[in-house]
């Protein structure tokens, strides 16, 4: 009795064809992804402990306060230059915009300024604050372009009020 041994031919072809399909439409779709999934990085300044010597036009130190019911504006010569209560259950980052802009219109050669937190204020509030305060949007010969504003950002810890510390 013989028995028959069939044995395997290897030079068979392999049908790549549905992966090399499944890549001419996966590629495309994962570089028009990498536009939107992009991420910029601020670099911030710890405001220093110790005063400041110097020019007086020079020590003109802007702050901006991030309360739980306003966001309040200031400087160390006047005090409070605006308190912007809360619209609609949150803070009003159009009319911070535009004190910004009077203030930029004031004392143009300023680009530094003081952002103070509370440890309960969210991270989105934070971000929201940094790019109203940093630059707005305006048209320039027919294109909207970002205009700088303060783009110098310190951050702090906000003072405790009575409330809080009651």
């Amino acid at each position: 009795m013989r028995r028959k041994h069939r044995r395997l031919r290897s030079d068979a072809d392999l049908d790549i064809t549905a992966f090399m399909n499944l890549m001419i439409v996966l590629v495309p779709v994962l570089l028009l992804n990498m536009v939107f999934a992009h991420t910029s990085v601020l670099e911030l300044n710890f405001p220093e402990s110790g005063g400041q010597a110097g020019d007086p036009a020079e020590t003109l130190q802007l702050q901006v306060v991030l309360g739980d019911d306003a966001l309040v504006v200031s400087d160390n010569r006047a005090g409070v230059i605006k308190r912007i209560p809360n619209r609609d259950g949150g803070h009003d980052f159009d009319l911070l915009g535009q004190v910004m802009q009077e203030i930029k219109s004031r004392v143009p050669d300023k680009r530094d300024i003081v952002i103070m937190a509370r440890k309960q204020t969210s991270y989105q509030t934070l971000v929201t604050t940094m790019d109203t305060v940093r630059s707005y949007e305006t048209v320039v010969a027919g294109s909207v372009v970002d205009a700088e504003l303060f783009p110098e950002i310190s951050i702090g810890d906000a003072p405790e009020t009575e409330r809080e510390s009651g």
